[in-house]
């Protein structure tokens, strides 16, 4: 029996694993949600490891080929891409367009809705053409592409990821009649203004595919324990908030998430917390140690299980 490495909690695993023979492992149709967010093909080599633009589409396809055999009917993956520049010169890269097009055409995947995220935080890159040059603004956004096998039946509800409504709508809602002096008034865009139509109050608002989170951690359990035991951190974690949003709007409590590429598995963390069950697979050991201090307290019990878990010892936290 082969020996894992890694850690388990009540609903989940983080395992240190390459993800192309872990999912081989697992049952085909079985998967509610693939989320995850693969090493960007940036010119400028990283310490978690990054491929080269040239060969970065057939690099990823070739997991989003298992993860298509491996989800539900009803599943979806969701993965978060971050824009590139091409080499020596201050052309924007295609490659995640690439990828799209290749799961789509030749994988088989259907595009359910792009998503971006906007992070308000993100510093001024790339450096040569932004900071040196002046020639570009910076890069803030990364698509997100949201795909999956059926789209009329793909598992998907809307209200479980509501906005919190603005000051105004929520004036709207109480007394539509400051608002709506004419019943059936008729907007230039066409739409039909009705002081029923506004008086009821749904719960929030429906959230747009323009997802603003801050990736600005900087004082989490997690980085707290990295830097009591003198650890370095995943150098690019994104913040909780963007899986939650996934899971919440795409998985119900008990169903199955994975992340393909975990990191310091926020995506795991985040499932955890929400009740969904899990399965995390990440190459670097040191990756898979450090990310269980999300789930321990502890100074003393993190210390411990990342020490068990680089001896290769699988670590169970209740």
């Amino acid at each position: 029996m082969e020996k894992k490495i890694g850690y388990s909690t009540k609903f989940g695993e983080c395992l240190c694993a390459n993800s192309l023979d872990a999912l081989k492992k697992m049952d085909d149709n079985s998967i509610n949600l693939v989320v995850t967010s693969p090493p960007f093909a940036l010119q400028r080599k990283k310490a978690y490891g990054n491929e080269d633009q040239s060969g970065y589409v057939d690099w990823l396809c070739q997991f989003s080929s298992l993860v298509f055999q491996k989800l539900r009917n009803d599943g979806s993956f969701v993965v978060d891409i971050g824009g590139a520049y091409e080499k020596g010169t201050p052309t924007y890269s295609l490659y995640q367009f690439k990828v799209l097009i290749k799961m789509c055409d030749e994988i088989g995947f259907k595009l359910a809705q792009p998503f971006y995220w906007h992070n308000p935080s993100a510093l001024p890159a790339p450096i040569e053409w932004v900071n040196k040059r002046k020639l570009r603004a910076k890069t803030s956004v990364n698509t997100v592409w949201w795909l999956c096998k059926d789209p009329i039946n793909c598992k998907a509800n809307v209200t479980n990821v509501l906005a919190p409504y603005s000051k105004r709508m929520e004036r709207l809602i109480s007394n539509p009649e400051e608002f709506i002096k004419d019943e059936g008034t008729v907007r230039p865009s066409g739409h039909v203004l009705g002081k029923s139509s506004w008086s009821k109050n749904n719960g929030g608002a429906i959230p747009p595919n323009l997802i603003q989170i801050p990736n600005s951690e900087s004082n989490s359990q997690y980085l707290r324990h990295c830097k009591s035991l003198k650890i370095k951190g995943h150098p690019a974690r994104f913040p909780s908030g963007l899986p939650e949003f996934f899971i919440k709007f795409l998985t119900e409590e008990n169903d199955l998430v994975v992340d393909i590429f975990a990191g310091s598995n926020t995506t795991g963390f985040t499932s955890e917390k929400l009740h969904r069950r899990w399965q995390s697979f990440e190459l670097s050991k040191e990756y898979v140690a450090a990310s269980s201090f999300r789930f321990i307290d502890s100074i003393d019990d993190a210390e411990k299980a990342y020490s068990n878990i680089m001896n290769e010892q699988f670590v169970h936290i209740p």
